[in-house]
């Protein structure tokens, strides 16, 4: 069986065909700048290692994108598939699912209509995801979608973790609540740090570290907390994005900078964070260059990132009243091993020991950091968010 995972944004749209017979993928892509001039097609045959890349193609709609993408997949030369029968099932990732589904769900009419109607909590996401899904419908009729969502996997929150305390009315009327995102990320990464723990009674937090980051608790399969709340903005600071600062900073800056409700969301997700202090870039790889350089932004960044993300390690191994385990991945969280190092070197209190070879370079794999003696053990896990959609998508098409 093979399925086709989709991640459809605004202007671009992702994609990887995965053979469920042994879980390898045997071919992804990216098609950017879709409706926007220069429009650029990437392609990985994974089988016979060739790679089309940066090529242009007109794509004016995702539409012609995706058409573009299947037949790519069934090109005589370069495909991997003799034509789209061989596409058992599409799995999509959608950005919000609300409090409508804690686990994926078969896509049908009804559930189109609920996902339009989430737009409103994900305005840049769930368009978009629900663009891609009307798409392939239209494509390959008779082929079954599944949606995956960003969400579900934190629906285990109790009230206490995911309500804020605003009128209660606003979360029974307007739903306004703590989501949570990245949640295929930390459910993967979470379930084989405890294979590597080898104890299915665990306590392991994962770090999502990338240009968006997130933060979870994680105790036994179930998620206690995370760091993203209604939006993907709350939590830690992250590539662009502010994570937690107080709504009235916000409100203030508004109002001195003459901005509207555009505006301010436009400062507070585009052009904070890590672009926001440091100046130049949001790119991890700028900035760990210009730190070597001295440049106080850019250490200041760093050290704010860092000490984000231990401030939340801490409140939740108090939120579950112990830890077994941390995990890192994400782009950042698995190859900038200075981040975990430095992180784990102000968590000494908890018993953490790092072997002092595996946390000072760059290792490839699932690898564990920590020495044999060590308390809580830390590792670095690849992520593998298209294999989760996949496997939900398997899971419910079968």
């Amino acid at each position: 069986m093979k399925v086709l995972v989709i991640n459809s944004g605004s202007s671009s749209l992702k994609f990887e065909l995965i053979d469920m017979t042994n879980e390898k993928s045997i071919a992804k892509g990216l098609c950017e700048r879709i409706g926007i001039s220069n429009p650029i097609f990437t392609y990985k045959n994974l089988v016979k290692g060739v790679v089309v890349k940066d090529r242009p193609e007109p794509m004016e709609n995702h539409k012609i994108a995706i058409d573009v993408v299947l037949k790519q997949l069934q090109d005589p030369e370069n495909g991997v598939i003799r034509n789209v029968d061989e596409i058992d099932a599409i799995g999509h990732r959608v950005v919000h699912g609300g409090e409508y589904y804690d686990d994926s769900v078969l896509v049908n009419d009804e559930v189109l209509k609920n996902l339009e109607e989430l737009s409103a909590l994900a305005p840049l996401h769930n368009p978009a995801n629900v663009m891609g899904i009307k798409v392939m419908r239209e494509l390959l009729p008779g082929k079954k979608n599944v949606a995956v969502f960003d969400t579900a996997f934190h629906q285990t929150m109790e009230p206490k973790a995911f309500m804020y305390a605003l009128p209660y009315e606003d979360y029974t009327e307007l739903k306004v609540r703590k989501y949570g995102f990245h949640g295929t990320s930390h459910k993967y990464v979470s379930e084989v740090a405890r294979e590597m723990l080898g104890k299915e009674d665990s306590k392991i937090i994962v770090c999502h570290l990338g240009n968006g980051a997130s933060i979870s608790a994680v105790q036994n399969g179930k998620v206690v907390d995370t760091s993203m709340g209604l939006t993907p903005l709350a939590g830690v600071m992250m590539g662009t994005r502010t994570g937690d600062v107080d709504p009235a900073a916000a409100f203030y800056v508004m109002e001195k900078r003459g901005l509207d409700l555009k505006g301010i969301d436009t400062r507070m997700n585009k052009q904070s964070g890590i672009k926001g202090i440091f100046g130049p870039s949001s790119d991890f790889r700028d900035l760990a260059s210009e730190m070597e350089k001295g440049n106080e932004r850019a250490i200041l960044a760093y050290d704010m990132f860092c000490y984000k993300i231990k401030s939340y390690i801490g409140a939740y191994v108090a939120a579950m009243n112990g830890i077994d385990a941390i995990a890192f991945t994400g782009g950042i969280g698995e190859n900038a091993f200075y981040v975990r190092r430095d992180i784990c070197n102000d968590l000494t209190f908890l018993g953490i020991k790092l072997d002092d070879e595996k946390a000072g370079e760059w290792l490839p794999g699932n690898v564990e950091i920590t020495t044999k003696d060590s308390k809580v053990k830390v590792y670095k896990i690849e992520t593998a968010e298209e294999l989760v959609i996949a496997r939900d998508t398997y899971r419910l098409t079968k």
